[in-house]
């Protein structure tokens, strides 16, 4: 492998080349009333009009010949309304069509002016306003939370010179090399087109036939089987930029540049059972729990990472940088962190920003470029062609959460919902109208955005570089790079997922696939299917191993917190108040969120005075706390014990590997849900807290057959 550089970034190599009646309506004003974001809000205030400002004095009845006689052509309010209902909905996103986002920051905490002239990383404190919206890729909008599934993780920078979109996944690298596959790949994952099912599920005959046929997806299916695709949080997921682009100073010197997002709150996942379960209990879980936790005041945070390296280097790695199925372990190109982003204000409307949100690839800002990669060169088209077909018109850049917050001018007119009214006689350019005396609008700018000059030849061909032909050595880096405990979960996804297709010769093929990776990781998966293990498959370009890399390990990288997290406390009719409230507040001291659950929501009566729950114990299983603890008497322990929610609640709580808190009186309850004594089953005071910051995955073989 190429020798490991020092930690700083990479030098840079020189390169070539509504209103009210008028008695009670406020003073008109000229400009439009903003939110706090910039955001045009609705003008108005008690009364009800028509969007074009017509108080209504009825919006209850439809206007009618005789109370029981036809409705008439002339009630304009109610086309209005129903004209607007009947267009409330655009076409979903075809992919990251179920998302969530929020409004921030990005600060530079580490400027990199030697690297890039882009101006967010020139100034240390230097902040501009952000949007981030999150995703699941393949379900669509009225699909769950928690499917196993890559997760989008899209930033829009409202620059000093203009937006740019770093526009990625919380995994660094994809399926497929080329985009001229992208619409096969998301054809071959969504429902099957004959029976439009399955949802939001990899688990189907068409995906994995694809797949197997693909062996460049062979990385990538590494990662979405393993527990980086079923995350506790938004909030705890990595990003990235996935391809490879490139910085640029001043002086016209080009830099290879990835982008990562990385939580200061720690990766942490959820185990497949508990993600299976939270859909049902609460099929919005990750969606909430982002907005609960900015509502709070506890602002989501993330370091923005980049990893720098010259031409030299690329040129010096057994793998192609341009490849999208590759990456460059941090042990070869450590990361060096440039700024942080923090989420700190919720949507004021869902449709409004975070549905209409437009994320472009090409939005990009002097100092940043691209490179080659096949992968990105055909987003940077398919990403504002999509738009269009979205929101209707290519007048998309002037809804407020697309618009740049900075000035902006040229010579496009007219469209569909044109919102702005250009001014001025010229509509092209050049013009001489100076020359008249009128203005003649913006010019090119002498330091604007100016594209990278690589030089390029060869024949014009449908052809792809034998440097992308290695498919395996880089899942074999990721698998082998597992603790043994992730290795097991991934044996485990594989096996259900492979479980699910109905044609064997799918199956065999991607065992056969599976045998270039690591023989026993095809040998426990063949085992837990039943099925005879095939030959390892032809591979274009032998695999070979390329070490270990720790780093791409959660557990490897795992933060024994509780900041962020949640602790459930079950309680019941004759339970301590003074247990209970001491425990909380322990939790809220390590920075957790405690959340009181019992059998009914309001007035139990708990010693010496009643208090409420946050969650009825039906309707808060322990999957949507990070860890439990049970603060109950003999009495109540056995009235839970007799309740199957409240055994589930500890059962679940034991099987997915989390804290369980106790009062010795509890102990009949721990019993009844088969709890077996050991590390995490503690009683209430620090031991508790302590254990509480964690998963316990030497218990795993205790709860459920491993392959």
């Amino acid at each position: 492998m190429a020798k490991t550089p020092n930690s700083k970034p990479a030098r840079p190599t020189k390169r070539a080349g509504a209103t009210r009646p008028a008695a009670a309506r406020p003073a008109a004003t000229d400009a439009a009333e903003l939110g706090a974001g910039g955001e045009l809000h609705q003008r108005g205030g008690d009364a009800l009009t028509t969007n074009h400002g017509l108080p209504l004095s009825d919006n209850q009845n439809s206007l009618r010949q005789g109370s029981r006689g036809p409705t008439l052509l002339e009630d304009f309010a109610l086309r209005e309304k129903i004209f607007h209902f009947d267009h409330e909905r655009i076409p979903e996103r075809i992919v990251h069509a179920r998302g969530s986002g929020a409004h921030g920051f990005f600060e530079c905490t580490a400027p990199i002016p030697g690297l890039t002239r882009a101006s967010l990383f020139q100034t240390k404190g230097e902040r501009v306003p952000v949007f981030c919206r999150f995703s699941t890729v393949a379900g669509g909008a009225g699909s769950v939370d928690t499917p196993r599934d890559v997760r989008g993780f899209a930033v829009k920078f409202y620059t000093h010179e203009g937006n740019w979109d770093l526009v990625g996944n919380n995994i660094p690298v994809f399926f497929i090399q080329d985009a001229l596959k992208f619409p096969d790949l998301v054809h071959a994952v969504k429902m099957e087109a004959d029976r439009g099912f399955p949802q939001a599920a990899s688990a189907h005959d068409t995906f994995w036939d694809f797949v197997s046929l693909m062996p460049e997806s062979t990385h990538m299916i590494m990662w979405a089987m393993s527990d980086r695709t079923i995350p506790r949080s938004f909030r705890m997921i990595e990003g990235f930029g996935v391809h490879t682009f490139r910085l640029v100073n001043d002086e016209g010197v080009a830099t290879f540049v990835k982008f990562h997002w990385r939580p200061r709150l720690g990766l942490q996942s959820t185990l497949w059972d508990e993600a299976v379960k939270l859909a049902g209990a609460d099929p919005d879980f990750l969606r909430r729990d982002l907005w609960d936790s900015i509502d709070s005041g506890a602002f989501p945070e993330w370091d923005l990472a980049v990893q720098t390296f010259d031409q030299e280097l690329a040129d010096s790695l057994p793998y192609d940088i341009l490849d999208a199925t590759k990456l460059i372990p941090e042990e070869i190109v450590p990361l060096h962190v440039v700024g942080r982003m923090v989420l700190d204000r919720n949507p004021d409307n869902f449709f409004a920003e975070t549905e209409q949100v437009a994320f472009l690839p090409s939005n990009i800002v002097p100092g940043i470029d691209f490179s080659n990669d096949p992968l990105l060169q055909g987003r940077l088209f398919s990403y504002l062609d999509t738009q269009k077909s979205r929101l209707g018109t290519t007048n998309f850049h002037q809804i407020p959460v697309n618009a740049p917050k900075c000035p902006f001018a040229n010579f496009q007119r007219d469209g569909m919902m044109q919102t702005l009214v250009p001014t001025g006689r010229a509509n092209y350019e050049p013009n001489s109208l100076d020359l008249a005396g009128e203005h003649p609008g913006p010019r090119p700018p002498a330091d604007g955005f100016g594209t990278y000059a690589e030089e390029a030849d060869g024949p014009k061909a449908r052809v792809r570089s034998e440097t992308f032909a290695d498919h395996y050595s880089q899942a074999r880096l990721f698998f082998r790079s597992q603790t043994p405990v992730e290795q097991t979960h991934m044996v485990s996804a594989l096996v259900f997922e492979l479980s699910k297709v109905t044609l064997a010769p799918v199956r065999n093929r991607m065992l056969a696939n599976l045998g270039n990776v690591d023989a026993s990781l095809a040998e426990r998966v063949a085992a837990g299917l039943g099925c005879p293990l095939p030959a390892a498959s032809p591979a274009a370009s032998d695999p070979i191993d390329l070490g270990l890399s720790p780093t791409l390990s959660i557990v490897n990288k795992a933060r024994h917190t509780l900041t962020g997290r949640k602790v459930g406390i079950l309680f019941t009719d004759g339970s301590p108040v003074a247990k209970i409230t001491k425990l909380a507040a322990a939790v809220t001291k390590a920075g957790a969120t405690p959340v009181l659950i019992a059998p009914k929501l309001l007035q139990v009566a708990t010693k010496p005075t009643p208090m409420d729950a946050d969650g009825q114990l039906a309707g808060t299983p322990s999957v949507t706390c990070d860890a439990v603890a049970v603060v109950v008497t003999e009495r109540g322990a056995a009235a839970l014990a007799a309740d199957s929610a409240a055994v589930q609640f500890v059962a679940d709580a034991f099987a997915h590997l989390k804290a369980i808190g106790h009062t010795p009186e509890a102990q009949v309850l721990l019993d009844a849900a088969r709890v077996q004594a050991g590390d995490g089953v503690v009683g209430l005071g620090a031991d508790f807290i302590a254990a509480a910051a964690r998963r316990f995955y030497e218990r795993e073989a205790l709860v459920r057959p491993l392959p």
